[in-house]
């Protein structure tokens, strides 16, 4: 591990001077601190998000729930407010990694690094949350861009996440045994718009599938999977699967997805 200096400010107004001077947030560190390990980053400063009460919290507004950057993944998982409201978004915070990671990662440090297998992903874009920054408001379609990357600018960080409330929805997850990530996972939510899919796991990072959605917007069950045609031209081939594999896979865990949403 290269050396840096540690700063935890007490007010988001002081967070944001010490990025504007070039410093590194540092959410839950679940990615941030093993990469610093492996010197594979070597920031020069890290400044601790944690101490900032206003990134922290859920609440419903409306017909959406808002939940901050800061609220770490078992908070998530055993909200009354989200279990009610979004009780998918729920069951997946409940899934992702292990108790410490639980206990320590966040949200918001989740999406802001945009892992290709992380799940928060998939229940951003399958949901059509909004991504509220300290700047401004970024739609979820437009906020993932490729691996490990978003739409977020030098100095800007995300503050809270505002999911609508869906109809219904689902997440089913088929994971690397090992690490616990998402070998290919599927969020997919009903809307009075129509169906939503995001897929994780699978590809380049979080993506949306039209054909999956088109054909549950028509009918929101298992059964309107079946015809549907997979492209594994796009998708990742590792030690862990191949492409074909991750494909077939993709409809499995949609339709998994969806008998799940119907309960």
């Amino acid at each position: 591990m290269y050396s840096f200096a540690y700063d935890k400010p007490a007010s988001l107004s002081d967070v944001l001077a010490r990025l504007a001077a070039g410093g590194q947030p540092l959410a839950g560190g679940q990615t941030l601190i093993a990469s610093l390990k492996q010197r594979l980053a070597q920031p020069e400063t890290l400044v601790d998000l944690a101490g900032i009460a206003e990134l922290r919290g859920i609440r419903r507004e409306g017909q959406s729930l808002v939940i901050g950057a800061m609220t770490r993944h078992e908070d998530v998982a055993g909200s009354a407010e989200v279990q009610q409201a979004i009780p998918a978004l729920a069951a997946l915070a409940g899934g992702i990694g292990d108790r410490q990671v639980r206990a320590m990662g966040t949200l918001g440090g989740s999406v802001a690094n945009n892992d290709p297998a992380a799940c928060y992903p998939s229940a951003v874009l399958g949901l059509g949350a909004t991504v509220h920054t300290n700047r401004r408001q970024i739609a979820a379609d437009d906020f993932f861009q490729g691996l490990y990357t978003t739409a977020l600018e030098a100095g800007e960080i995300i503050t809270a996440i505002q999911f609508p409330i869906p109809q219904r929805a689902a997440y089913a997850k088929f994971r690397q045994p090992a690490s616990r990530f998402a070998l290919v996972g599927v969020f997919v939510a009903q809307t009075a718009s129509g169906a939503r899919v995001a897929i994780t796991g699978a590809g380049n990072g979080v993506f949306r599938h039209a054909g999956l959605e088109a054909a549950l917007s028509r009918s929101f069950t298992p059964e309107a999977v079946e015809g549907v045609a997979v492209d594994a031209g796009e998708l990742n081939a590792d030690l862990h699967a191949s492409a074909a594999y991750r494909a077939q896979l993709i409809k499995v865990q949609t339709q998994r997805a969806v008998r799940q949403a119907h309960g």
